[in-house]
């Protein structure tokens, strides 16, 4: 056990971290790591599984609980899930069990060992997908790179070679785990603890299957077509529900977790199912008034923009927003109106704008008129 690395420390978060801690910890190491952006960098893809078993622990109250109390012990079969404590034992008290963990909260292991042939679900796993800002709001499809735990085809899951098969330990006789009596505090008890000849698994393979190793399963690398909904956002997670790895003794398989990355847009900004944009105006248009083309997530559209325009003016484009999540409603698009001041003028025009300037007073400027008043109201 002393080559796997504490799973709170792999996601870098405290023991005492709560679920929402270890989600973002691990949604943070995952495009960290994320074999998409490390191509052919071992140690990358090495961090990226440990992370994902790491989560998929700790993502678990169960799981966790048993972990935080026995270990990698508590939750790995190949070292004898289920409940070794320190030591490698995981006392068995039966009934007086019970008492002993009404007392100390379950400090002294509590709880027979669960069967190590018991269908076992698969675990999580998880894939990274860049999305751009069209593609999140319109939805798509895309085609991502995976990789899972499965059957091994060779051996069809036993572990065991051609013309072969696993048979039941005869040192535990298949529960995994032999009965020895220890002395405690409290006087000699029987506890249980792995057994040494199948470290755990309950059978015993003579001839194991080369493909896999004996283990039954084996890792592979494939395509995964994912439907990505209209409306989802970055940081978002869509869930594949029976594409993660493979169960155990018939158990069901796991999910595949799929993290939204959403590149950002030259021009568009993204608030909730609402979209921002600025779009720049003249000096003229914004005095006189015009017609101008503004963009939108369907194209470019006509605005009206009123004389006497005022810069950081808002309009508001009803339904030009992006698609609710699994729903028909829009959001609303607001364009911002940035007045640009001309520059390099030619001294024809600087003349004719001084003239300009000569002919208006302050009733046409309501703002700078207003201002005026309170300078005079505070020095007079």
């Amino acid at each position: 056990m002393a080559d796997k690395r504490d799973y709170y420390e792999t996601l870098g978060v405290d023991r005492s971290a709560g679920d929402d801690d270890i989600k973002k910890a691990y949604r943070k190491a995952a495009k960290k790591y994320h074999p998409d952006v490390n191509e052919g960098n071992a140690e990358a893809e090495q961090k990226f599984k440990e992370a994902n078993e790491a989560y998929e622990v700790l993502s678990d109250r169960d799981k966790r609980a048993r972990y935080d109390q026995f270990g990698h012990a508590g939750v790995d079969p190949s070292y004898g899930a289920g409940g070794a404590g320190a030591g490698g034992f995981d006392v068995d008290f039966g009934d007086l069990g019970d008492i002993f963990s009404s007392f100390f909260g379950g400090g002294f292991g509590g709880g027979r060992r669960q069967n190590p042939n018991a269908p076992m679900r698969g675990a999580d796993t998880s894939a990274t997908i860049a999305l751009s800002f069209e593609e999140a709001a319109k939805g798509c499809q895309k085609t991502v790179d995976v990789t899972r735990v499965e059957g091994c085809a060779s051996c069809k899951g036993t572990g065991a070679s051609a013309g072969s098969q696993a048979k039941t330990c005869p040192g535990c006789q298949g529960s995994g785990q032999v009965r020895v009596m220890q002395r405690t505090p409290f006087g000699s008890m029987q506890t249980a603890r792995v057994c040494d000849q199948c470290r755990g698994s309950g059978k015993i393979i003579d001839n194991p299957c080369k493909e896999c190793g004996g283990k039954g399963r084996v890792r592979t690398r494939h395509k995964q077509d994912i439907t990505i909904p209209a409306g989802i956002d970055d940081g978002q997670v869509l869930n594949v529900r029976g594409q993660g790895d493979a169960g155990v003794n018939g158990g069901s398989p796991g999910d595949l977790h799929i993290n939204i990355s959403m590149r950002p847009h030259p021009i568009f900004e993204r608030e909730g199912y609402d979209v921002h944009c600025d779009v720049p105006i003249t000096f003229v248009e914004a005095t006189l008034g015009a017609e101008v083309s503004v963009p939108t997530l369907e194209g470019p559209v006509k605005l009206s923009v009123p004389e006497g325009t005022q810069p950081g003016d808002t309009h508001r484009l009803k339904g030009k927003g992006i698609q609710r999540l699994q729903s028909h409603g829009r959001g609303d698009q607001y364009v911002r109106l940035v007045i640009e001041v001309p520059k390099n003028l030619s001294e024809r025009q600087k003349k004719v704008l001084s003239e300009f300037d000569g002919q208006t007073d302050d009733k046409n400027y309501k703002t700078r008129r207003k201002f005026s008043d309170k300078m005079k109201d505070l020095w007079g």
